[in-house]
């Protein structure tokens, strides 16, 4: 029961940092690259027609870890609650900055809120990615102090980082070194992924000029992968050790690397569903070979006092997994329907399509 509810989790969170990163991304893109007021419109319908029913899979992933591992989402929502506030003001000025820019045709107005939506995307970008650090690096739950827990052995609190900013503190922060190593990971594949999911979408000026951005970013993506990898293992040795011992999850990295190399043929990619379906690879490799690295922790502590997180230790009683399974498949049809329904509507490009002035 564990296992069924901790896969349905995973690839409802897979879902919302494939939809709504495409949005991320594509905030990226607007800050750095959308010069001409044409393509600044564009662009930001882009993500603005989207963003809204794309977070709803990140409240569905929120609600069904409360209802299967409620130890689990109590200790990270404590745990991680500063980044989570920072988290939660990003996104209200991404959205603010999506719906606002449109409602008045002043120079100064509009260039305020393309700021907002930019730069909250690229800050939700990073902290995501530095989120994922925190849980590969694992955090000192109980809050170990020279060998003594200060708090119950499942609860934690990260300061925004320590005075060492080192992973390998017995407290460290939520930033530090490693944690911003896949940060920029992090970055720079929303940034690509919102580059292809604008071309798929998009007539803008700048498409083929994104197709050469993907490139750069994508021998980045590569160089930093490497390097990420080699640093997680002098953080966190035999990290690798799950995909030894289980040679069937390796098809995760897998998916990964064939995103990954497939974009460095996105100049000479027939169609543009192409490149997104590779993003998107990327992006579901990536997150499912994370947790494959961890299975079935979910957690990893770093001390030796307080053992760490797992899907058997935080879950709910046999009896609220399997009733609470009925009223997750009803809302997961609800969700899939919405899904389809929108996307239907909202089919091939979007420059023509009215949005921002509502």
């Amino acid at each position: 029961m564990e296992i069924y509810w901790y896969l349905i989790i995973a690839v409802v969170i897979a879902i919302f940092f494939i939809l709504d990163g495409y949005d991320f991304g594509v905030g990226i893109i607007h800050l750095f690259f959308a010069e001409k007021e044409k393509d600044k419109e564009i662009i930001a319908k882009a993500a603005g027609l989207f963003w809204d029913s794309n977070e709803v899979w990140l409240v569905a992933g929120g609600g069904m870890l409360f209802m299967a591992f409620p130890t689990l989402y109590s200790s990270a929502f404590s745990g991680f609650y500063l980044p989570l506030i920072i988290v939660l003001w990003l996104i209200v000025f991404r959205a603010i900055g999506l719906e606002f820019r449109g409602q008045f045709s002043y120079n100064i107005w509009t260039a305020f809120w393309d700021k907002a939506f930019g730069v909250s995307s690229l800050l939700l970008a990073l902290f995501f990615g530095i989120a994922l650090g925190n849980v590969v690096r694992g955090v000192n739950l109980g809050g170990v102090e020279n060998g003594v827990s200060l708090f119950e052995s499942h609860y934690f609190f990260l300061p925004l980082w320590n005075s060492s900013f080192s992973p390998l503190s017995e407290s460290p922060g939520v930033i530090d070194w490693f944690t911003i190593i896949i940060g920029f990971i992090s970055v720079v594949t929303l940034a690509i992924h919102g580059a292809t999911w604008i071309i798929l979408k998009t007539n803008a000026s700048i498409n083929n000029r994104l197709k050469s951005v993907i490139f750069k970013l994508n021998i980045v993506l590569l160089i930093l992968t490497i390097f990420s990898l080699i640093v997680w293992e002098i953080v966190k040795p035999n990290s690798l050790n799950n995909f030894m011992d289980k040679p069937y999850l390796v098809i995760f990295p897998i998916i990964y690397f064939v995103g990954l190399f497939g974009l460095f043929f996105i100049k000479k990619l027939k169609k543009d569903i192409y490149a997104f379906v590779f993003s998107t690879l990327v992006i579901l490799g990536g997150i499912t070979s994370s947790l494959a690295s961890l299975f079935p922790v979910v957690l990893p502590s770093t001390n030796n006092i307080n053992e760490s997180l797992t899907i058997y230790n935080t879950a709910t009683s046999n009896y609220g997994l399997s009733v609470a399974i009925g009223w997750s498949i009803i809302g997961l049809i609800l969700l899939f329907i919405y899904f389809i329904v929108q996307k239907r509507i909202l089919a091939g490009k979007i420059d023509d399509m009215d949005y921002g002035n509502h």
